[in-house]
């Protein structure tokens, strides 16, 4: 069993840790694998490395922006779980490391077994979301490898509590607030909020989780009220999730308002020039989305469910309403196209708070405070 709290000497190479998550690119939790290991690079005395699980969707054009930007890291195999639980204990035997951490579920569960064979000396469980699809087998094996795992990380202390209620061990189960990179988002304060666009950004996935069509009905009682501002909903996603949406929209009258863009890559500058950045959802982590809107100079509206209500204090730095209550959201989003003052307020306290708290950087100094304590330096 991997000792969660070792006070060996201090090693005599860099710390070796390594990121093991899912390579979908989709999540929240490839993201904040990657912005880790990024971070991690400039750390002194840390080698960082990132490990995907090749899937049948991933994106090569995401493959080949990791390697142009430097990020260490390898693939394996994802077409069976025994063929990237040895690939892994291979991998893992050839470098080494330190730590091993495990983003998300299901790769958790094959990274803690992988790190078990290969004798890693740390192994670190991080859950990114508050509801996924544990069957009774699959809790049982994640309580097993709990006893052998050095610390389980929640990325909200909403998602700790449920880890919790899971019975993982509370003396090793924490909380690390998800971070973005903020540098993307630096010119936000220089966007008069006046000139933006009186429209309403979602930056989400087309899946079960998120709540597309609360946002639409809300829009569409907008329209009624005389409101007619221009959505963009950004992400990817299957098409079995996204049809329906698009079928919703025509069916309420509001398609010639409503943006189906998929997967882009400016996300930032688009926030940037829009004045609302609206979540609509129905369980969340710690959601990267939200925060970067708020990092954009946007007004934040979101829906009130465990992650986000840590996010967002109501009527202090955005706004929170009641998961799938499509009143209630078209009335908050009619109170800031009403109120520009009252938006720009919001905007303005929403980016303060998510530099100040909701940085890469900041993520970054807790999982390296996290490692070094168990390593012992």
């Amino acid at each position: 069993m991997p000792s969660s709290d070792a006070t060996s000497s201090p090693p005599a190479r860099p710390l070796r840790v390594m990121h093991f998550v899912t390579g979908g690119f989709s999540g929240g939790a490839t993201q904040v694998a990657i912005a880790l290991v990024n971070a991690a690079r400039a750390e002194p005395g840390f080698e960082p490395l990132l490990v995907l699980r090749r899937k049948r969707r991933t994106p090569p054009e995401r493959l080949a922006e990791l390697e142009a930007n430097g990020t260490p890291f390898r693939m394996v195999p994802g077409w069976s779980h025994a063929a990237t639980i040895w690939a892994l204990v291979r991998l893992c035997r050839e470098v080494q490391p330190d730590v091993l951490v495990c983003h998300g579920f299901s790769e958790h569960l094959w990274g803690r077994y992988a790190g078990l064979l290969a004798k890693v000396p740390h192994l670190v469980h991080v859950e990114h979301n508050t509801r996924e699809r544990y069957t009774r087998w699959r809790l049982a094996q994640s309580r097993w490898l709990a006893k052998r795992t050095a610390r389980i990380v929640g990325c909200s202390e909403g998602v700790r509590d449920v880890l919790l209620a899971q019975g993982m061990p509370a003396e090793r189960t924490v909380a690390i607030p998800n971070g973005i990179r903020l540098e993307p988002f630096a010119a936000a304060d220089s966007v008069d909020f006046a000139s933006r666009v009186p429209g309403i950004v979602m930056v989400a996935r087309f899946a079960k989780q998120k709540d597309h069509a609360t946002l639409l009905r809300a829009v569409a009682l907008l329209r009624e009220r005389g409101l007619a501002p221009p959505v963009q909903f950004a992400g990817g996603g299957k098409s079995l999730h996204r049809a329906p949406l698009e079928q919703l929209a025509k069916e309420l009258g509001i398609a010639s308002q409503v943006a189906f863009l998929g997967v882009v890559r400016d996300v930032p500058a688009r926030l940037m020039a829009h004045r609302i950045a609206c979540l609509s959802t129905h369980y969340e982590g710690m959601p990267l989305a939200l925060i970067e809107g708020m990092a954009a100079g946007c007004a934040a509206v979101a829906s009130a469910v465990s992650g986000v209500k840590e996010v967002l204090h109501d009527g202090v730095d955005g706004r929170l309403v009641p998961e799938g209550d499509a009143v209630a959201l078209a009335d908050v989003l009619e109170r800031l196209l009403r109120d520009p003052a009252e938006a720009a307020r919001l905007a303005s306290a929403g980016r303060a708070r998510a530099v100040a708290e909701f940085s890469r950087e900041r993520m970054n100094r807790d999982y390296a405070a996290l490692c070094r304590a168990l390593v012992g330096v």
